[in-house]
């Protein structure tokens, strides 16, 4: 192949390239999973359950105790982890959502759709913190 055909080519990709795009990614994160869908501990799903009623109510530090006392029993649940963190962004506490979300990433494994609602959760907590660059990089990321 020649040059210019070579060159002819790259410009005929890259100009087809940039007419590709993808669907913006929801801006807001799933609702949380189900207290059955969790865990298979009939324990942690009824702590669960309690602490879905309590944030429904606007209780949010009894939401906050029974997640925390459903991660003594499981602590590496992912699920557990993001669910204390919608808490903590309830409360308006943007920083412990935002660790508590990272937590939850680094436990999630390949539950992608954890991962990016945890993203998400990262992006809002930022967003309502006012740091916009902290919103956009985690929007990015929950997009990838």
């Amino acid at each position: 192949m020649s040059p210019k055909t070579r060159l002819l080519c790259l410009l005929l990709v890259s100009t087809l390239s940039a007419c590709v795009t993808l669907p913006p990614p929801s801006s807001s994160p799933s609702p949380p999973a189900a207290p059955e869908e969790l865990t298979g501990t009939p324990a942690v799903a009824g702590l669960v359950t309690r602490a879905d009623r309590a944030l429904d109510a606007g209780e949010y530090n009894r939401a906050a105790e029974y997640v925390e006392r459903a991660l003594r029993i499981e602590p590496r649940n992912a699920a557990l982890w993001q669910r204390l963190a919608r808490v903590r962004l309830a409360q308006g506490n943007h920083g412990q959502a935002v660790q508590l979300a990272s937590k939850s990433n680094t436990l999630a494994g390949r539950d992608e759709a954890l991962r990016r609602d945890n993203w998400l959760i990262i992006a809002e907590a930022h967003e309502l913190a006012g740091n916009a660059a902290g919103a956009i990089a985690a929007r990015e990321q929950a997009a990838r």
